[in-house]
């Protein structure tokens, strides 16, 4: 296993496991041939802790590549280079591979034999990170264990409480940017009017930071 330092070879050790795909632990196996998609390096502050691959992303091989990029990056008050910038943002799935479609055309499940094999080590390759967003339910739960509780709704209200909690990293519960999640931004107009602005307060402080200690 590389040190903690060398999350380039972790991430290409990464870029070869088919486990889902050859020896699958939990159901079925992998309908398609792997391709993960993450992002990061030693140095990152900010990580984006998400589901899984969506079909452009799987296509593209870039996470985010879609109009949930594009509401994510909204949100952060990143552009795309900034988003992009792997030496500053960490991009880790849950699983790291498209998972297929469920029955009714919507994404199946993050596989849980990615999250068990690699979460760990990927994020002991990752020393710096100061902040994780953790966007939708199977995020929360690997991440906040007894926090997250009475769903995801209920754990984003938290999100106060959550964002003080002395734990390092500090982490921050959020909805999936997906436009399946429209109705619940409109029903939660707080989370827009409350949360993003103290979000988009941590992404500068921190990319802020980077910027003293480079042109130092």
């Amino acid at each position: 296993m590389p040190s903690p330092a060398d999350f380039e070879t972790l991430s290409r050790q990464l870029q070869a496991c088919r486990i889902c795909r050859d020896a699958p632990r939990y159901g079925a196996a992998l309908a398609h041939e792997p391709r993960p998609v993450l992002q990061g390096s030693a140095t990152a502050r900010l990580c984006i802790a998400s589901q899984a691959p969506g079909t452009r992303a799987h296509a593209s091989g870039r996470p985010f590549s879609d109009p949930s990029g594009v509401r994510l990056r909204s949100w952060l008050g990143l552009d795309e280079t900034a988003f992009y910038d792997a030496s500053r943002v960490a991009i880790v799935p849950m699983g790291s591979c498209f998972p297929g479609h469920d029955a009714k055309g919507g994404d199946l499940p993050p596989r849980r034999e990615c999250a068990e094999a690699w979460r760990a080590p990927l994020f002991a390759a990752l020393p710096h990170i100061e902040l994780i967003l953790v966007i939708g339910q199977y995020a929360q739960a690997w991440h906040l264990g007894d926090d997250f509780r009475d769903g995801l709704t209920r754990t984003v209200e938290r999100w106060r409480d959550i964002l003080a909690t002395p734990r390092r990293p500090r982490v921050l519960p959020m909805p999936h940017p997906s436009w399946r999640n429209n109705g619940w931004l409109k029903r939660n107009p707080w989370f827009e009017a409350e949360l993003l602005p103290v979000l988009r307060q941590e992404v500068r402080s921190m990319l802020a930071a980077d910027e003293r200690e480079t042109a130092a």
